[in-house]
């Protein structure tokens, strides 16, 4: 796949963040030169212009799309008209422009939160439009599914070359730890090495620990999308995961005992619980284009811990 990308000239947006400089990574590895990382105070892709903007600087043949204002459950709730239009935006302006400019190929990243809230597990990207989305979540998540919606609606009309990849909670080195913004790892990373460096003996978390996720280590999920870019040019949409789930309460335990926090977990029932269970069938991008992810839970929690630890005087936070 050398070949590949030795003659393309890529956009990356959000290549600067979390996720987005582990595909940078990869993309350089397998021979990529020409990577373009636009900066938010450079090109504010919610602005129209700044879009058309950054299509004429940096003249991509593909644009992978990763930038997007997100986190967990409580910025959710604090931002759900902004994580909307700001989201929405960003992902219809970008694909409308890379149309205009007849852009060779676009990749788009959706989320796990865009699925129905009962959707039967394992969640089936078939049934990512039968039901609404969960309610703390479901502004962001319905902006991410437009672009599926708008993928499919260009390939039919204007033989558009996107793709819409649908991954869930994402974790690992240069996560976002900021407490007020960041995803479940992450912010229970944070909350028990705090606990065990102040020497508490209980700590306390959101809801009661029943709900289930699955998680995907940001290395893999790098890898997954470096292949779909590579290799798959159809119109389904395409879950990326690892296909197994496991309870916050029974996360909770696993991340403590990495920190070494021997204390007491507390739950606050007032607070939400967010999606019942998450879950993907990842049988589909295995059969596309051969992504299977290589990282156990343990073990990616293991090196997350480990940077977190090595790292924390330089922790990236987000703020909104």
């Amino acid at each position: 796949m050398m070949s590949f990308w030795s003659n393309q000239r890529v956009v990356v947006t959000g290549g600067a963040g979390f996720l987005g400089s582990f595909v940078v990574d990869q993309l350089r590895a397998k021979g990529c030169t020409e990577i373009v990382i636009p900066r938010s105070r450079d090109y504010d892709l919610v602005q129209m212009d700044a879009v058309q903007q950054l299509y004429r600087d940096a003249q991509p043949d593909l644009v992978i799309h990763l930038a997007a204002r997100v986190g967990g459950i409580g910025a959710n709730q604090a931002n759900p008209g902004r994580f909307f239009y700001d989201n929405l935006m960003m992902g219809t302006q970008l694909i409308e422009v890379g149309r205009q400019r007849g852009l060779k190929k676009f990749v788009a990243l959706g989320t796990i939160c865009a699925y129905p809230k009962f959707a039967p597990i394992p969640f089936k990207e078939d049934d990512i439009w039968n039901g609404y989305p969960e309610e703390t979540n479901a502004p962001y998540g319905l902006a991410k599914k437009m672009m599926l919606a708008q993928s499919q609606a260009y390939r039919d009309q204007y033989g558009f070359n996107s793709i819409v990849l649908f991954p869930v909670n994402l974790y690992g080195p240069r996560d976002n730890f900021d407490l007020q913004t960041s995803h479940v790892i992450p912010a229970l990373i944070r909350k028990c090495v705090s606990a065990k460096e102040e020497g508490r003996t209980a700590m306390t978390l959101w809801g009661d620990g029943s709900p289930t996720r699955e998680f995907l280590y940001v290395e893999d999920a790098a890898e997954g999308i470096v292949l779909a870019a590579e290799q798959y040019n159809g119109n389904l949409p395409v879950n990326l995961g690892t296909g197994e789930e496991i309870a916050i309460r029974d996360l909770a335990a696993v991340i403590a005992a990495e920190v070494g926090f021997a204390g007491q977990i507390q739950w606050d029932a007032t607070k939400p619980n967010g999606q019942p269970r998450r879950c993907l069938d990842v049988s589909r991008a295995k059969q596309l284009f051969g992504f299977q992810a290589k990282h156990g839970l343990r073990e990616g929690v293991k090196k997350t811990v480990r940077w977190f630890q090595a790292n924390s005087q330089s922790i990236r936070e987000v703020h909104f």
